[in-house]
């Protein structure tokens, strides 16, 4: 198969020899399991529980609010102790809405009946819908509801499946571990997502670096026609969906655009094992495989997680630390996010926990801009990183934008090749949540006017009909005396 090449991007260390040849580990339930409500890009779901409630394992937790969500579900069973604010998966640390499950250590399942029905025959709205219920999003971190992109085939001609295996980031293999031990469960899911979307084909795209997740896969496919395993470079970021996307077949999305507008559709390989056992085996998304590394941690390896776990939990589990760590991820190191501390959950979105030694990040002074162009070689965006982060400093943030911020994908490459230390990506991620920002104050100072002018409105009515009803009575009046007058005459 010919495969293209996109601009830019970097090789960096892999770290990934150490976890990449151990076998899963399942983790125990700890005894208290922190549930945020927002796990998944769009509303938050709301609780369907209250403190005091007994659930089992799978139980719907809270529930889906609008078109963009995803449900909660209970990863064991046990007692709900409280609902309340908990410290959420982000670098600021600041308290979200979240559900804490006391585990009564029984692990016990809700009972539900299994749809025997081959899911290759059922419609692609009972699938969506059934993805939905089971709460998947997108598992390669970007957590979209998968349902949403389900649904994208009825909207779209969507002629291409992607999974995409490229996991490019350092010290991460939970992808590679899955695709190695459940290849046949990703391969179903991913049958399953194609007679859903209507697509003609599917291409399983893997790193060259994963041999042994290679030949599982094509084992798997056996003589699928329609279905191929697609081997690419090892070049980050080839994980990137854009870019995984013009190396299999050519085609750039345009800016701003999806994969879904050029009929290209693309899911994780862990999004495809989770509707594979979500449609075949009624589960729904409770636990995720996660990465433990770095230099920090004992015994390296990648372990299936019950969703709300303590990062502090899951370290224990893979032997603690034998180190104070001088920076604890969430995520690869690339475009991972750093964690205020170990009391912070797991999240449907985790892919790692990675804790690094001081020697590991080697932190550098940051230095004046040189003008090299390192940084713009490396974008594998084709942007112009030392200008725009020049304007982003400067807060010209609608220059950041002229520049092209929203193509950048954060992925880091221009920080990375950056003999100054420059923070570059810092900047366009501060530029992006800025500008978030202020069009959400915009929307909402937008929504206050409209609110105030419906008011405004109402009481125009209401002392429009009050006047209404004052002559109406006066009318009444007059004629009621007028009548009067009449019959004494």
């Amino acid at each position: 198969m010919k495969l293209f090449k996109f601009h830019g991007g970097v090789h960096p260390e892999e770290h990934k020899r150490v976890t990449s040849v151990k076998p899963i580990r399942v983790m125990p339930i700890p005894s208290h399991l922190y549930v945020p409500l927002q796990q998944h890009i769009g509303a938050p779901a709301e609780p369907s529980v209250k403190v005091g409630d007994v659930v089992l394992k799978g139980q719907l937790l809270a529930h889906s609010q609008g078109a963009i969500s995803a449900p909660i579900h209970a990863p064991t069973s046990g007692t709900i102790v409280e609902i309340g604010e908990y410290p959420a998966p982000h670098p600021s640390g600041l308290p979200v809405r979240t559900i804490v499950l006391a585990a009564d250590g029984e692990d016990k399942w809700l009972e539900s009946p299994i749809n025997d029905a081959d899911p290759l025959q059922a419609s692609s709205a009972e699938i969506a819908l059934r993805v939905g219920a089971a709460g998947i999003v997108g598992m390669g971190g970007a957590t979209f509801p998968s349902a949403v992109k389900l649904r994208l085939g009825s909207k779209h001609k969507i002629h291409t499946l992607v999974l995409n295996g490229g996991e490019c980031e350092p010290y991460l293999t939970c992808d590679d571990r899955l695709m190695q031990e459940h290849a046949d469960g990703i391969v179903d899911g991913a049958r399953i997502i194609l007679h859903t979307i209507g697509a003609e084909k599917a291409l399983l795209v893997v790193e060259d670096n994963k041999p042994a997740a290679i030949v599982a896969l094509q084992k798997a496919c056996g003589f699928m026609g329609n279905m191929q395993v697609v081997q690419v470079p090892a070049q980050y970021p080839m994980g990137s969906e854009k870019h995984m996307i013009k190396a299999v077949t050519g085609l750039e999305v345009p800016a701003g655009g999806l994969g879904a507008d050029i009929g290209v559709l693309v899911h994780n390989m862990g999004t495809a094992y989770a509707v594979h056992q979500a449609i075949r085996h009624n589960r729904p998304l409770i636990s995720r495989v996660i990465t433990v590394g770095g230099g920090a941690v004992k015994e390296p390896q990648n372990v299936e997680v019950p969703i709300g776990a303590l990062l502090s939990d899951v370290i224990a589990f893979c032997g603690g630390l034998v180190e104070a760590p001088a920076r604890i991820l969430m995520g690869g190191p690339m475009m991972g996010q750093m964690m205020p501390s170990l009391n912070i959950p797991v999240v449907k979105g985790s892919s790692g926990i990675i804790a690094l030694t001081a020697e590991e990040v080697a932190a550098n002074t940051t230095m004046p801009c040189i003008r090299c162009g390192s940084c713009v070689s490396a974008c594998p965006c084709g942007l112009l990183p030392l200008q725009m982060a020049a304007h982003a400093k400067a807060g010209n943030l609608e220059q950041v934008v002229d520049f092209g911020l929203v193509d950048c994908v954060s992925c880091g490459c221009c920080s990375y090749v950056c003999p100054s230390h420059i923070p570059l990506v810092q900047y366009f991620n501060y530029a992006k949540g800025e500008i978030a920002a202020r069009q959400q104050a915009k929307h909402k100072a937008q929504e206050n006017r409209r609110l105030v002018e419906q008011r405004n409105q109402r009481l125009e009515r209401e002392v429009q009909a009050k006047a209404e009803a004052a002559a109406k009575r006066k009318a009444a009046k007059a004629a009621k005396s007028i009548n009067a007058e009449l019959s004494l005459d």
